[in-house]
């Protein structure tokens, strides 16, 4: 299943709520879809069951804190909250790289790539809501499309 087969079995309940607007937040909904898959095949190794429950958590919270933050009235609280699903984001992106001994190589590099699309606008979002730059280097990423990331899912076997 790719991103536009995905999109139709997000239940309305979620898609009518404006906050399926931002296209970060729905991307980090797809991404925890497509992470179960994966924990599902690490959980089956002894040595992965901690991992496992981290990435999950990880992955989970990225946008259960991009939708908390944006439900705040206050721009202060809502970059706190973006910074949490930042530090989510990457702390995923960690674990993906750790469990590539298991997904393949294929399957970490797709979703650690997916993870770069979310962290990217969230280093934008921080420091438009706190009002202030966020103060580390820009990091460079090699290039791909964001269509191939959302059409060509690999999956472990």
């Amino acid at each position: 299943m790719n991103y536009q087969e995905w999109l139709p079995t997000v239940f309305p309940e979620i898609t009518n709520d404006p906050l399926w607007k931002m296209e970060v937040y729905r991307f980090a909904v797809f991404l925890g879809d497509i992470t179960w898959h994966d924990t599902s095949k690490l959980i089956k190794d002894p040595r992965m069951f901690k991992l496992t429950d981290q990435l999950y958590s990880a992955v989970g919270s990225i946008s259960a804190n991009i939708a908390e933050g944006y439900s705040k009235a206050s721009k202060k609280d809502q970059a706190r909250f973006y910074e949490y699903s930042l530090g989510s984001a990457r702390e995923a992106r960690d674990w993906y790289f750790k469990a590539r001994h298991v997904l393949g190589n294929k399957v970490t590099l797709h979703r650690i790539r997916l993870l770069v699309q979310i962290i990217r606008p969230l280093l934008k979002l921080v420091p438009e809501f706190r009002g202030k730059k966020i103060s580390e280097e820009q990091a460079e990423y090699q290039p791909y499309t964001l269509e191939s990331l959302l059409e060509n899912i690999p999956f472990a076997e």
